[in-house]
């Protein structure tokens, strides 16, 4: 009798490529022509990205400069969490802190269950354990089914498929 097979669905972040791209960011920053002069800086504040300039155009474009970054290693603009997004006057500089978000929470891990249910095929079932969401079926072709289904929504979390068996 052949077993199930499953996968389980994360949210986790390479936090090594994000250093990455963090550093490279901030080399930019010091070498570019239209940064000279505006007190523009990113770098870790405790487990926070901070971003700060003398103007909220400056902070935003060096979070450009951030997201350009992230999404050359592969790391998904999906996982930054920046609050409302809107750079705060502290003095007569600008901030921007922005915190990187791990693990499945549970409303969205409800809403990935919730759509393989109503949209998936039929005979897959998911089970959400702490920050992650576990499917299984008897078919990996309706495994795989579920994994485009969800490549395709739009989900607030960056999704990674890891343990298919």
């Amino acid at each position: 009798m052949p077993s199930d097979a499953s996968f389980d669905i994360v949210s986790k972040v390479d936090r090594q490529e994000v250093d990455n791209a963090l550093n490279q960011a901030a080399k930019e920053i010091a070498q570019r022509y239209d940064f000279k002069g505006v007190g523009a800086t990113i770098a870790w504040s405790g487990e926070s990205i901070l971003m700060t300039a003398n103007s909220p155009e400056r902070v935003k474009a060096v979070l450009d400069v951030l997201e350009t970054k992230l999404i050359r290693r592969g790391v998904s603009l999906k996982s930054l969490d920046l609050g409302d997004g809107e750079p705060q006057a502290s003095g007569k500089e600008f901030r921007l802190s922005g915190t990187l978000k791990e693990g499945l929470e549970q409303d969205v891990a409800k809403k990935i269950t919730k759509l393989i249910r109503d949209s998936g095929p039929k005979g897959v079932k998911t089970q959400i354990t702490g920050d992650e969401v576990r499917v299984t079926s008897k078919s990996r072709d309706d495994l795989q089914q579920v994994i485009a289904l969800l490549k395709d929504a739009d989900l607030d979390a960056a999704l990674q498929f890891v343990n298919y068996r």
